[in-house]
């Protein structure tokens, strides 16, 4: 590239426009003058440099690359950048990359550096970020080892299923025990071809609600070759490729039924193990001894084993204030009826529940619960409004089902409807009159009259 001779000034500004900071050295390496462009770089005390070898003005690692760049500077030679570190009296290093051009005669040489500090910061960051994944790495790999020894290692039978295929992506040894067929491996088999074609239908149905409550459902199947059914349970989770089925398999001979002698307490053991009610015995400490197929469900359970020794209080969703109130009338009334609370499923999901309980005497206290799931028949309950005595029944019996704010929320709405009641019978219907006596304007009353459910869409918006 021919440009001409260019003046002094022309080349300080080439010079000042192509680099952050430029050196002018003499042939030794000696810095004769500098020039500095970008003010984060005055922190160096660069003017101290004049005087002093270059090499001097660097860091020990970086002095060799500076005498190999001042001694092997020819015209002929092809430019190479190269990165000086310079100490600062901050304390961290500051990387410059410098190039060393000629110039004429004298051997004087020229320096030009670009700062790096911005790419310094960039690196830091990228290895810090680098590190972290690593750790975030190893982590997942920890985990990912502690699950498949807990998964390989467990007691019951647990297949992972694919929530959009209902392909079975893994399955323990446990799981593999239920196929008669032991080279049939059960991995990558859709989950419907391992049961008997009479129980798909129900195992689908509990697939699907599963899916949509999120909660733990239970059903009874029976596993292709088997003899006797099984106990299926499904849990949802998910993860980035979607929902996936956590199904657990119990042997029906696996559930522990007590049975006593004779015909008759043995068909009473077994109608209370079918019961459509859960039934749950504890010792005197409230710790849990027996348990039906029922309250195992309620709470997600598979087996009796996962709440042997537990105290009940852990899966009241109150905790010891229920416990407290339910103990406090065993003891003193030796029954409780209709105790209403919420259980705590193994999921962490609430459920409604009415409890009822007993005290058995014997050699050792024991107390026995009754447990109904109410959560349907709470959705059907609404309040009655047809009289004073039943609104305050009816208020009694939502107390522990539903928090304060709602029961005051309800109670409002019940008291406005009754007192309009009461003043359409007094006036004879007389919406008007009724209005007035009420101390709302006529339009008030037809809006509440419609909130109500008194007035059809089809009345006319005039109040007389």
């Amino acid at each position: 590239m021919k440009l001409g001779n260019l003046s002094a000034d022309t080349l300080a500004q080439l010079v000042s426009v192509s680099s952050d900071i430029a050196l002018v050295l003499d042939s030794t390496g000696v810095v004769e003058d500098v020039s500095v462009r970008k003010t984060e770089l005055l922190a160096l005390g660069c003017q101290a440099w004049i005087g002093k070898l270059w090499a001097d003005c660097a860091t020990s690692e970086s002095r060799a690359k500076i005498e190999s760049m001042v001694a092997a500077t020819q015209p002929s030679d092809d430019m190479r950048w190269r990165q000086i570190n310079h100490p600062s009296p901050q304390g961290s290093d500051v990387p410059v990359q410098y190039a060393v051009v000629s110039l004429g005669a004298g051997g004087r040489l020229l320096a030009l550096g670009r700062d790096m500090e911005a790419v310094a910061v960039l690196q830091r960051r990228l290895i810090e970020t680098q590190q972290s994944i690593e750790r975030d790495y190893l982590r997942l790999r920890h985990v990912e080892a502690k699950f498949r020894t807990l998964f390989e290692t467990s007691g019951e039978a647990v297949m992972v299923v694919d929530g959009s295929s209902y392909r079975v992506l893994d399955a323990n040894a446990n799981a593999q025990l239920f196929a008669k067929d032991s080279s049939k491996k059960l991995m990558g088999r859709d989950i419907y071809e391992c049961f008997e074609p009479a129980a798909r239908e129900d195992l689908q149905s509990l697939l699907r609600m599963a899916h949509a409550t999120g909660r733990v459902e239970m059903c009874r199947a029976r596993f292709v070759g088997a003899s006797v059914d099984c106990s299926v349970s499904a849990s949802v989770f998910r993860q980035e490729s979607g929902p996936q089925f956590l199904v657990r398999l119990l042997a029906q001979d696996a559930l522990p039924i007590k049975r006593a002698g004779g015909t008759a307490q043995s068909l009473f053991a077994q109608a209370l193990e079918q019961s459509p009610d859960g039934f749950v015995l504890t010792d005197r400490a409230g710790r849990i001894q027996s348990a039906n197929a029922e309250f195992l469900s309620m709470l997600g359970a598979t087996a009796l084993s996962q709440l042997f020794g537990q105290p009940l209080e852990s899966w009241l969703l109150r905790g010891g204030v229920d416990w407290g109130v339910l103990l406090t009338n065993l003891r003193s009334q030796a029954m409780v009826k209709e105790f209403a609370t919420e259980l705590r499923q193994m999921a962490g999901s609430p459920m409604a529940v009415e409890i009822s309980a007993l005290s058995l005497a014997g050699d050792d206290t024991n107390y026995a619960f009754y447990v109904r799931d109410v959560v349907r028949r709470r959705a059907q309950e609404t309040p009655a409004a047809t009289g004073m005595a039943g609104s305050i029944a009816e208020l009694s019996h939502l107390v522990g089902r539903m928090p304060m704010k709602d029961i005051v929320g309800e109670t409002i709405d019940m008291i406005e409807k009754m007192c309009i009641q009461s003043a359409l019978e007094l006036t004879g219907n007389n919406r008007a009159s009724a209005a007035e006596m009420l101390g709302l304007s006529r339009q008030s009353l037809y809006v509440k009259l419609r909130r109500f459910g008194m007035v059809s869409d089809a009345d006319p918006a005039s109040m007389n």
